[in-house]
């Protein structure tokens, strides 16, 4: 096994259990303790863990963006929920927008998987272009832009340019975090303005959020629930975010 997929194989235990111990490792992976040590000193550096002693915790801060192969593994049933209920509003023929989340990428498996007709996905995923590859009655536009190491994802001035020349029945984005009183955040500037992009590029404008991101906040602001006009979710929010979204004329869908 490569140094780079056991770091990963670590960091996907701590997402899951939140702390992991050096002895425990060691024994499971076949190295030495100090190896183990090594592998979380490079997490710890990235800042995706805290080192404590005899092992490591996950750290909580929520401006640290995860690499995608973690991300997507993250709350699968929730993020399948949200994809199976956005699914069925979109039409044969329809033109959407999606961003580089990892929902996003659940929503075109949904899709494909109800064997919608003739859609045309305008995205800055390329983990979206790799599942798509293969769908030959759609229409899938990738976006220019910087690439950014370990996300799959196009960001910047020129992903913007691309994005606003478009106009689709549907954007639909994710974030990290939704905050009462806040609005709806991300960890990165460049992120966050090709999502707010996508929004303008829409006419029913989707925030894809699941359950365990409410009442969490981000570095940066992406919008507030006056940008949106529908929240898709996994779980019924608590009133008080029911309330705001009803204030706002905002739509919230969930499971019932």
């Amino acid at each position: 096994m490569l140094a780079i997929e056991r770091r990963n194989g670590i960091l996907e235990k701590l997402q899951v259990e939140r702390r992991v111990v050096v002895s425990e490792l060691s024994q499971f992976y076949d190295v030495s303790d100090e190896t183990i040590r090594r592998d979380l000193e490079k997490l710890e550096t990235a800042g995706y863990a805290i080192k404590s002693y005899g092992g490591a915790v996950i750290n909580e801060n929520e401006n640290i963006d995860l690499p995608f192969n973690i991300r997507k593994k993250h709350n699968i049933a929730g993020k399948r929920i949200i994809a199976d209920l956005i699914s069925d509003t979109i039409q044969d023929g329809d033109s959407i927008m999606l961003d580089a989340s990892s929902t996003a990428v659940y929503i075109v498996k949904a899709l494909k998987e109800k064997e919608k007709k003739n859609l045309t996905i305008v995205t800055n995923s390329v983990e979206i272009i790799i599942e798509l590859q293969e769908q030959e009655n759609w229409t899938v536009i990738l976006t220019g832009g910087i690439a950014r190491a370990n996300t799959f994802v196009l960001v910047g001035t020129q992903t913007d340019k691309m994005l606003a020349s478009y106009r689709v029945k549907t954007a639909i984005i994710s974030c990290k975090g939704l905050e009462f009183g806040v609005g709806f955040t991300d960890t990165d500037e460049l992120h966050a303005q090709n999502k707010r992009t996508m929004l303008d590029a829409g006419k029913q404008k989707i925030l894809a959020i699941d359950s365990s991101k409410f009442d969490k906040s981000a570095f940066v602001i992406v919008g507030a629930l006056k940008d949106v006009s529908q929240i898709v979710t996994d779980q019924k929010p608590k009133e008080r975010y029911l309330q705001a979204f009803a204030e706002a004329g905002v739509t919230c869908t969930y499971p019932v």
